[in-house]
């Protein structure tokens, strides 16, 4: 393909900071992001901020069909250009958190998500998957470093919260790629990593994942107040069932939320769940 910067250049393209627009180029690190995925020739692949298409070329000439959704029709004569010789790529002109997920799943089959992923939309993008998908396998995802720690984090550490457990109820989260800030154009503030979400079903078995969502919630709503502080005031419990919930879950009541591992978190939602039943 001819160099990215001259294409948008003759297309009159300009980059938006509102919509978090860093590029990649580097056929390379192109390449290892889709072998990440696993993705081929019997895989459909859902990719988000396309961008430029760099990403997609590779994912479409890897996996049987990409379906892209793009944000900036500006960049429909670039996308024209950079896909062209790839019919297994279509683009969706569309705010992809605005798609009604169930909808759109209705039309396809079990799917990867591969994606350079706008910053300002990472995290509830990735909660999008998490309670409402059904049919995605994995996630291969480029996000900020310090946000692809958080995925990834263990209980007791300082990057470990609600977000990290509201993911490991459903998904096996690793790094699988660091990649400096250089790699892209324009230049971001911030180095990235490629982050590999890999869902398993019943990962961690819970009664009610509403509780278990809420749990997470209000365990780290104040991480300065203890986990039955938090209890009373986000389940509306007394003093006495906060106590009696975590003494059933063999969890000190002077426990804060982070000192809990998501396995941890599920047996508390499920004992919750119960009391709040009764």
């Amino acid at each position: 393909m001819e160099n990215l910067k001259v294409i948008l250049s003759r297309h009159g393209f300009s980059f938006k900071k509102q919509w978090g627009q860093n590029f990649i180029s580097d056929a390379n690190l192109l390449k290892s992001i889709v072998a990440e995925s696993g993705a081929d020739k019997n895989t459909t692949v859902l990719e988000i901020g396309c961008g430029a298409g760099t990403l997609t070329r590779e994912i479409a000439a890897a996996a049987k069909e990409v379906i892209a959704f793009e944000i900036d029709k500006n960049l429909k004569p670039v996308l024209a250009e950079t896909l062209g010789e790839f019919p297994n790529a279509r683009v969706i002109f569309s705010d992809f958190m605005k798609v009604d997920l169930s909808e759109l799943e209705k039309e396809l089959p079990e799917y990867a998500v591969i994606a350079n992923l706008p910053y300002y939309i990472t995290s509830s993008l990735v909660m999008k998957f998490v309670e409402e998908s059904k049919k995605v396998r994995s996630l291969v995802i480029m996000v900020q470093d310090d946000v692809a720690k958080r995925f990834c984090a263990k209980e007791n550490t300082p990057e470990y919260g609600a977000i990290t457990a509201a993911i490991a109820l459903k998904a096996d989260a690793e790094i699988v790629k660091y990649v400096p800030r250089r790699m892209f154009f324009p230049v971001p503030n911030v180095d990235s990593a490629v982050v590999k979400l890999t869902f398993r079903k019943d990962r961690i078995p819970v009664k009610n994942e509403d509780i278990y969502r809420r749990t997470i919630k209000c365990a780290f709503a104040s991480r300065r107040k203890t986990l039955e502080n938090n209890l009373v005031n986000g389940f509306s419990l007394s003093r006495e069932q906060a106590k009696a919930v975590l003494t059933a879950c063999g969890i000190d009541e002077k426990a804060r939320g982070e000192t809990l591992s998501p396995e941890l978190f599920a047996r508390l939602s499920d004992v919750l769940a119960d009391t709040l039943k009764s």
